[in-house]
Order: structure tokens, then sequence, then C-alpha cells
């Protein structure tokens, strides 16, 4: 048999471990603490025991401290297959955290219980980002099951954090100085319900949090009023038409040309209907074109805020949350990007196409250290939605893909 058939062989025989390797995965609880979960701890013992006697050459754990969580954490986990050279390390990064289920109504079943059915297994992190995890692991354990030693090392880096900024995960990891200048990168966390687009690009991040002050009063006298909520809905307007008609550029890269500017998460305000609220916070999340300055951006805004405020005699304070300015994107004739490229037509025969995203992904935080990161996975782009599910089909036909790319590195 040759290579292509031996992993299709293999990867058919490990397809009940692989499945229910997944269901294990969506049922335990990792989401971000920052997002109210209580992290990655116990998803990441069970990764560590179950890669363990697999033959991995090197199993390590990176704990980032973060004193949010009880056990004063957050895990990483390293895992190395030596090549024969050995002279530079493939990394397939994704990650351990999971986002709320949120509205539980909205859920078919219980999010943290998987469910099989109709070719899917449902479940939060089914997708995002648990089927790539999952995949690439058995992706290594193929190629050890069938003896075959690549030329270069393969890196296995299951990282915390990702939802919410990556500081306790792979901003923590090349902290540590574990990766080479001459590594490359995949990091399955985006893509296409066929497969056939790999991202190379993505833009800028900037999640911003406006708080509104005014004067509390009952609702009955907003004479002595400042009511924060209306000015709140009015700022978020004037700046909402004013990013989107001054950052009005157009990039063809990516799937959505421009940048984003959202309002989306609210803050509760007052209690009661007959109070008038003096505090009222909102939220922006903005994916910006790599071409424009992002502190640029929030100098403007902050000085937006500041004319407003005195024109309405209130303050409005903005705080950055996430900041992430966008690298240069990956060549698309890289040495990553043509391996993945070639492992998608062997196993898939499908010939994919490169492009951008609006950002997001750990892809981003390496390329800012001038390494070259693909990102590329099959989904249904289900992430944080209700009843989330990944295909079984793609999970192990993304196996296969993964298996073949180590196998000729």
């Amino acid at each position: 048999m040759n290579i292509k058939e031996q992993i299709e062989k293999k990867v058919t025989e490990l397809k009940p471990e692989i499945i229910e390797s997944m269901k294990k995965f969506i049922s335990i609880d990792s989401v971000n603490p920052r997002a109210g979960g209580p992290g990655e701890k116990e998803i990441a013992e069970f990764l560590g025991n179950l890669i363990k006697n697999w033959g991995f050459d090197e199993i390590k754990r990176y704990d980032a401290p973060d004193n949010a969580v009880p056990y004063g954490f957050r895990p990483n986990i390293i895992a190395i297959y030596k090549g024969l050279e050995g002279k530079r390390t493939i990394w397939i990064v994704t990650h351990m955290d999971k986002v709320p289920a949120g509205d539980l109504s909205l859920w078919d079943n219980d999010p943290f219980t998987p469910v099989e059915k109709d070719g899917k297994i449902y479940g939060r992190g089914s997708e995002d980002n648990g089927a790539s995890l999952i995949a690439s692991l058995y992706g290594v354990k193929t190629i050890i099951g069938l003896g075959i030693t690549p030329k270069d090392n393969i890196g296995i880096a299951l990282v915390s954090d990702e939802e919410t900024g990556s500081d306790y995960g792979i901003k923590y990891l090349i902290k540590q100085g574990i990766f080479g200048k001459n590594d490359l990168f995949i990091v399955p966390d985006s893509g296409e319900p066929d497969g056939s687009f790999i991202e190379i690009a993505e833009k800028s991040i900037m999640w911003l949090k406006i708080t509104t002050k005014g004067k509390q009063a009952h609702a009955s006298r907003p004479d002595i009023a400042l009511n924060a909520h209306r000015y709140g809905m009015k700022f978020a307007i004037f700046l909402d038409e004013y990013l989107h008609n001054k950052y009005n550029a157009e990039n063809n890269i990516f799937d959505y040309p421009k940048s984003s500017f959202e309002p989306t998460k609210k803050l509760s305000n007052v209690e009661n209907i007959n109070t008038i609220p003096g505090t009222d916070i909102l939220f922006f999340d903005c994916r910006i074109l790599p071409e424009y300055n992002i502190e640029e951006i929030f100098e403007n805004i902050k000085k937006l805020a500041d004319d407003f405020s005195k024109k309405h005699n209130i303050k409005i304070d903005i705080e950055r949350l996430q900041f992430e300015q966008a690298a240069p994107p990956t060549n698309e004739n890289s040495e990553i990007v043509i391996k993945l490229k070639n492992a998608i037509k062997e196993m898939r025969n499908i010939e994919p196409r490169v492009g951008g995203i609006g950002g997001g992904t750990c892809a981003a935080l390496i390329r800012k250290e001038g390494l070259p990161a693909a990102v590329w996975a099959t989904i249904d782009e289900t992430a944080h939605q209700p009843n989330e599910y990944v295909k079984i089909e793609n999970l192990i036909n993304d196996t296969k893909v993964y298996a073949y790319l180590i196998a000729n590195s």
C-alpha cells in the first residue's frame, strides 16, 4: 500500500476511538474563566492522560500563572514527535477553552452532553476547537502507529485562553521561547464546509468597553437627571456611523472585504423601569483591515468621546479590552501553505484557495513574531452558536489530512 492508502486504513481503524475522544472533549466544561467558566484544568488533565502512552518523545505542561482561577494557573500542553533530522518543528496549534453555552433554551440538548445524531456530534466546543484538536492529535497517532518518522519534528500545542486574547495561552508560550525561527505553523481554527479555504491573513481586533456616566434620578424627573442610557445609545450610533464612513477601505483578500465595527454586548443598567440610569455600559467588537493603524483609530475614538462628553455635560470612558494590530499576511507561496495544499489535494481531492478572515485565531499572534502560519479546517461555521456540532465525516477526513502532511514533513 502507498502512504495514502496506509493512512486511510489506519484512520478508519481509529475512527471509534476518535469519536469517543471527541465526545469526551465536549463533555468537559472548559469555558474560559473570563467568560464565567471553570477554565482548562480538567480538560488539560484529560488530554495529557489521553496521549501519554501514544509514543510522543516529549510531553510537557506550561502553566501560565493566573489568579483569576482557584487553582492559580492556565495549562498549556506541548507534545513533540521527533523527526529524523529535527532541525525544525512543524506545529499544529489548537485551543482547549470554550465559549459559554449562552441561552440554554436554544439548545436541543445539554451543551456539555455530547449527542451523536445524523452523522454529527453536537455539543459546546465540538467545532471550536475540539474537532481540530482531536483530529490533529490523531493525525500524529496515525503516523506513529504506522511506524513513520518524518524528517521534521512534529509539535502539538494545546493552548488555553484563545477565546479572550491568549495572554495565558499562545502568548505565554511565545514568551517561553519554545518556537524556533525556522518553524512552521498550522492553526486549525477557521475554514469552510468543503475544506477548500486556507486562511493566510487576519484583520486587526479592537474590543472596546464604552461607559457613559450621567446622573440617576426618578423617571418622572428627567429635568434633574442625565440619562446615561439615552446618551450611551446616541454616542454608540454616532460612533458607529463615524467609523464606517471614515475607515471604508476594501481589501478583497478577505471574504468580507471591509472593516467591521459592531456594537455587541450591553450590560444591565438599572433594575426597575421607573429609574433613569446614571451609568450605561456597552461594547464594540471591531475587526479592522491590516492597512489601518488601530492605535490611531483608538485615539480618534477617545477624542470623539471627549467632544461628545463636553457637548452634553456627561462623561464617556473608552476602555480597550482586546487590542491586536494585524501582522502582515503569510505568503501564499510559503512552505507551510504549499505543504497544506498538497495534503488537502492528495487526501481530499480539493484544490484549496487562500484568503483572509476577520481575525481572532492564534495565527495572528504567531505571524506577529515573523513566523509563517496557515489556518485550515473543515467546518460548518456553527462555532459560538446553540446546537454547535461537528460532522463526523469532517472529523475523520481532517485527521487524514494532518496525518498525510506529517508523514511528508
